[in-house]
């Protein structure tokens, strides 16, 4: 008993810093971001790969992102 109490444990532990980890996004860091252009850029692209993918010129291409906004995405995820 004091073996399946252990293991529940840390798998209990282990889940909950899994979804914690899984929860954020990189976009979350980056200043002037908020939950509507993050969504946009997302739906645009199709996920977080795409927008990876993405040039600084693609990212302007996104409605209601300008020039300024789309470099500093960019320079935020490739650096």
């Amino acid at each position: 008993q004091v073996r399946d109490e252990a293991h529940r444990f840390a798998i209990t532990r282990h889940r909950a810093k899994r979804d914690k980890k899984r929860g954020s996004s990189i976009l979350e860091v980056i200043p002037g971001l908020g939950p509507k252009r993050r969504r946009d850029l997302l739906t645009h692209f199709g996920g977080i790969q795409g927008v990876l993918k993405a040039s600084e010129k693609d990212l302007q291409l996104v409605p209601g992102l300008g020039s300024v906004m789309a470099r500093m995405i960019y320079k935020t995820l490739h650096e």
